[in-house]
C-alpha cells in the first residue's frame, strides 16, 4: 500500500490564500488598474496576515526538522 503525501502549497499559493482570507484580496497578480491593485486595509488585518505568514513559515520549518 503506497502512502499518499499531502501536496504542500507553493509560496505564491500560500500568500494568495492568506491575502484572500485575512485581507479580502482575491489575487496578488498585478492588473495595472488602480482600482484593482490598491486596497484600503485595516492595520489589524495586516497584522493577522503577517502572523499567518509567520506561522506558516514556522510550521514548515518544524516539518523539515521533525
Amino acid at each position: 500500500m503506497s502512502r499518499r503525501t499531502k501536496k504542500q502549497p507553493t509560496v505564491d499559493e500560500l500568500l494568495t490564500a492568506i491575502a484572500r482570507e485575512k485581507l479580502r484580496i482575491d489575487t496578488l497578480e498585478t492588473r495595472n488598474r488602480d482600482c484593482l491593485d490598491f486596497y484600503n486595509v485595516a492595520v489589524w488585518s495586516v497584522r493577522d496576515a503577517l502572523l499567518a505568514a509567520y506561522q506558516a513559515g514556522m510550521a514548515s520549518t518544524l516539518e523539515k526538522l521533525g
